[in-house]
């Protein structure tokens, strides 16, 4: 079974990219499930309901979240109904919505993989991070006790700021999940790899976005902004855009990780 996790889809053109590369590439690597970061797809920050619905029939099957969750105040219902998207699971206890899921990957495609659950867990770190959240390392491992119950394939989206950070969690939880994602920082990282105990691992997916900035906002806006300290209000870039993200081959038997692969795509 091949999974495709997607970094950070930023605004308007992360949400073209993501129209215009996504269906091929899920039949060039015969993808299952597909895994993508939304946290800043309404104008570069935050996500809307009818944003979210975009991204479903765009072809993901399964939206996370990150720092940004909160930054559209029309999310908060949503979250407390949809079923198919989570926000961290380290924000405090009673926020509204959930921060794991156990999805039925036929339901994704129609009664095929039928009987395969794919366990997904959200987890916000606290190095430089604006919220005061819980131990993600602690929340992740009663999380994955929890979820192993139903299936032993579980994938992680870890939104965190430090490489240290990112790369700690992965050895931490190493042979309990399938894979450990990081997203936030949205430039794709060269170390997707398969740790020691068979999970697959990535700093950082990178973003699905305008590749011509900085991180996804006007460079010109953000280069005035280091140039005079001054508080310049930034601008979501519309320029050329890039899908980034791994494919991971998953192990039916193990729920472990056979091979990770990095995709970086440009939208002609």
């Amino acid at each position: 079974m091949n999974v495709l996790c997607i970094g950070d889809i930023v605004g308007k053109a992360g949400r073209h990219a993501l129209e215009g590369l996504l269906p091929e590439l899920k039949k060039e690597f015969d993808i299952t499930f597909t895994i993508a970061n939304g946290e800043n797809a309404a104008g570069g920050a935050g996500l809307t309901p009818r944003i979210a619905g975009q991204l479903y029939r765009a072809g993901c099957d399964f939206l996370t979240l990150g720092d940004h969750t909160w930054d559209k105040h029309e999310l908060i219902e949503y979250l407390k109904e949809e079923a198919n998207i989570i926000r961290p699971a380290n924000f405090p206890e009673g926020t509204a919505g959930k921060g794991w899921a156990v999805v039925n990957v036929g339901d994704a495609l129609g009664g095929a993989h039928e009987g395969h659950k794919i366990g997904i867990v959200n987890l916000l770190g606290r190095v430089f991070m604006r919220y005061n959240v819980d131990c993600p390392f602690r929340a992740l491992q009663k999380i994955v006790a929890e979820i192993k119950k139903e299936t032993n394939i579980i994938f992680v989206d870890f939104h965190a700021e430090t490489t240290s950070e990112k790369i700690a969690i992965g050895h931490f939880i190493d042979g309990d999940v399938t894979a450990v994602v990081g997203t936030h920082t949205h430039i794709q990282t060269a170390d997707a790899k398969i740790l020691p105990k068979g999970t697959a691992h990535i700093t950082d997916l990178g973003m699905t976005g305008p590749y011509d900035s900085v991180i996804g906002q006007n460079k010109e806006k953000i280069i005035e902004r280091f140039w005079t300290g001054l508080p310049v209000r930034f601008e979501v870039a519309q320029n050329e855009a890039h899908l980034c993200g791994v494919v991971v081959q998953v192990d039916l038997k193990t729920g472990l990780a056979k091979k990770i692969t990095p995709i970086q795509r440009r939208l002609a």
